[in-house]
């Protein structure tokens, strides 16, 4: 298996073969070995390298497979196949699947049981917050988050997940020896600690343009439904909603401010049809999913309501007074019509009952 790995990552590291291509030169050549050392002339006889065989041989010839896989073994990066063990299961029965991942932590036999939560780079503090809490649920329930930890929505799903001691797998648009954007190297490195960061592009691929597309049919592939939190009209998180129908899985979407520039991708699928998200129990129903044995979702729930009734009534007026945008203390105090002091103990004991956080800046919001 390994010798097979060797020359499929070789054939990776061409720079126009792709999943296709590599494929049917599979398919030719019954493995990867005898397809990389294949004369000239018979890879011209393959439909798909028409007029690519001289390219081909030409970039064979400065690639060294055994000194390519030396590389990975001492970057401690995996490759995994359709033929390996772990490999997504779900991801083999899309279209086009990747002949290779290169995975840095751990794909576990549990991540089978992931849903992608993905927004756009630029979102509110709502949306934020609402990715981070869907992704912590489900998390409590056992589930993976998949997403693509670019900035914004994306990175709120994996701390999401990763707040409650869950499983979450970003999917990279380069290789996985890179990090990006730059400023999340600390989430990469909790996430190859605690779940896993993947991509199907060879070390030294640049994050371009044109890989974010082929990463999105992956965060999708690999999921049992996409949740798209917020999204302008021209998104990427549309594109992964869009491989998700062609992939014949769910989409659902979380409604937003109608004002909102951010909010027109999510209604835009809520119109053609995607199941709305009000809360967590929305996409587990969808979806047909249980919380896992031995999750924290049963305990998490029965903890929460004794805590409402068990409140004075000062922390309930003051509850009321806290939504789940950011609200000053100031303004809080004011509509109370406690003291200043009075009000704070107040606020002190909601935070500590976890019914509230502070933000900062003497911000509130709810959880």
């Amino acid at each position: 298996m390994e010798e097979e790995l060797i020359f499929l990552n070789a054939l990776n590291r061409i720079s126009f073969l792709g999943p296709v291509r590599i494929a049917a030169l599979l398919k030719r050549f019954g493995s990867s070995q005898e397809a990389w050392r294949a004369p000239r002339g018979v890879l011209g006889e393959i439909p798909l390298l028409k007029g690519y065989a001289d390219r081909l041989a030409e970039e064979r010839r400065r690639i060294d497979p055994p000194a390519e896989w030396q590389r990975l073994q001492e970057l401690k990066i995996a490759c995994i196949s359709p033929g390996s063990s772990g490999y997504p299961s779900l991801l083999k029965q899309i279209s086009q699947p990747p002949p290779l991942l290169y995975c840095r932590g751990a794909w576990l036999e549990s991540d089978n049981r992931a849903v992608a939560i993905v927004g756009s780079r630029r979102c509110t503090f709502y949306g934020r917050e609402v990715a981070r809490r869907l992704a912590g649920e489900l998390a409590d329930a056992g589930i993976t988050i998949v997403s693509g930890m670019a900035l914004g929505i994306d990175t709120a799903a994996h701390e999401g997940a990763l707040e409650r001691s869950g499983r979450s797998v970003a999917v990279l648009g380069c290789g996985v020896e890179r990090c990006y954007p730059p400023g999340n190297r600390r989430l990469r490195d909790r996430l190859i600690r605690e779940g896993a960061v993947i991509s199907e592009f060879p070390l030294d691929t640049k994050p371009l343009p044109q890989h974010f597309p082929r990463r999105n049919r992956i965060i999708s592939g690999a999921s049992l439904g996409t949740v798209v939190v917020e999204a302008p009209e021209k998104s990427g998180a549309l594109i992964t909603a869009y491989y998700a129908l062609e992939q014949n899985r769910e989409v659902l979407a979380v409604p937003g401010n109608i004002g909102s520039p951010y909010s027109r991708g999510c209604h835009r699928l809520l119109k053609e049809g995607a199941r709305l998200v009000e809360s967590v129990d929305d996409i587990l129903e969808e979806l047909r999913l249980a919380p896992a044995a031995g999750t924290a979702a049963t305990e998490t729930a029965a903890a929460q309501q004794p805590e409402l009734a068990e409140l004075d009534d000062l922390e309930r007026a003051l509850l009321e007074l806290v939504p789940y945008q950011p609200r000053h203390i100031d303004e809080i105090v004011r509509s109370s019509g406690e003291e200043a002091a009075r009000a704070g103990a107040g606020l002190l004991s909601l935070e500590l009952k976890g019914l509230i956080r502070q933000l900062p800046g003497k911000y509130f919001t709810r959880t």
